[in-house]
């Protein structure tokens, strides 16, 4: 069985002063060649991450879209030399090309769209470098929007001028237009204006665990009537009340999902290297991820069903938006 994880941040933490000597074959995070391989991957979405507030002074938007750039070239030159392991995907014929080639296929994502800054070519310039999908905000306010918040009034507001243009830019070029961290009133902005199916790359289920993060009943729905996907994250704040990062909990967000979005919906978009402090992981890492997949059979999905969850639904938003 073959795997699409639709979010992980494992560049942002090569790249840091935290894994140095590590690399994309071989680490101690959470993500690797080595692991994927393990895990049985067919492709992983690389987020290139940027928190807006380590970047200071006049040129911070600058920095900003040279750090994507940076990251962006240190994952192409991590395929370049590791070639015969994995290869960069930008639509669905590079993803079936290295399956049958036996490679992983690497996707490049931004999370933060500020780093546009009101800048609309700086979206064909990501477009350029790779980038294939965009997480709209972050956790702070930016050109595009606003993020979720426990704070209904900020919850409730939408795109900004700009956020429009930034989403038919995208659906010009063919970009996936990313909802995780966008207030509500953002989200359905961009359901009822893209042209295209959004995803929620990294959402899990807010009947399940009250966090704004969280899709609402009537979001999934919303999402799931456009042609959109959510991906499951495993992030123990998003999962429940444990602390941990536990299987049970992520089939019952699997679930829940499935019964509300239906069985083209639910997609994995595992977060991985991008939280810690759980008190205890029982996936570990991308290389357990047959763990996941057994507890679900176990719970009553088919293979059929799993296969869809684990790769066909994320397949088939490759093959409709890129």
């Amino acid at each position: 069985m073959n795997l699409i994880d639709m979010h992980c941040d494992t560049i942002c933490e090569l790249l840091s002063e935290k894994t140095p000597g590590q690399d994309l074959k071989k680490n101690n995070l959470k993500v690797d060649i080595e692991k994927l391989k393990k895990g049985g991957s067919a492709a992983q979405f690389f987020a290139c991450f940027v928190a807006m507030d380590e970047f200071l002074g006049k040129s911070r938007y600058e920095q900003a879209y040279e750090y994507v750039r940076r990251m962006a070239a240190y994952l192409k030159k991590q395929i370049w030399i590791y070639s015969d392991d994995i290869a960069f995907a930008g639509k669905g014929a590079d993803l079936e090309e290295n399956r049958k080639k036996g490679k992983l296929s690497a996707f490049l994502t931004l999370e933060e769209g500020g780093v546009i800054h009101g800048d609309l070519d700086r979206v064909k310039g990501l477009y350029d470098m790779g980038i294939r999908l965009i997480t709209l905000t972050w956790n702070y306010e930016n050109c595009i929007g606003y993020p979720n918040s426990r704070d209904l009034k900020d919850m409730g507001k939408g795109l900004k001028p700009f956020g429009f243009s930034v989403i038919d830019e995208m659906n010009r070029l063919g970009m996936i237009v990313d909802v995780s961290h966008l207030s509500e009133g953002g989200f359905w902005d961009v359901v009822s204006h893209s042209k295209t199916p959004p995803v929620a790359s990294h959402s899990n289920a807010r009947e399940l665990r009250d966090h704004p993060r969280n899709l609402s009943d009537r979001q999934i729905r919303a999402l799931a009537e456009k042609g959109g996907v959510a991906g499951l994250n495993f992030y123990q704040n998003f999962l429940g009340e444990s602390g941990s990062c536990r299987i049970d909990e992520m089939v019952g967000h699997v679930r829940h999902m499935y019964r509300i979005g239906g069985e083209d919906f639910v997609a994995v978009g595992t977060d991985f290297d991008g939280f810690s402090g759980a008190k205890e992981m029982e996936i570990s890492d991308i290389g357990e991820m047959p763990l996941l997949s057994e507890a679900l059979k176990k719970s009553g999905f088919t293979w059929r069903q799993i296969e869809k969850i684990w790769y066909g639904n994320a397949k088939r938003m490759i093959d409709t938006v890129l």
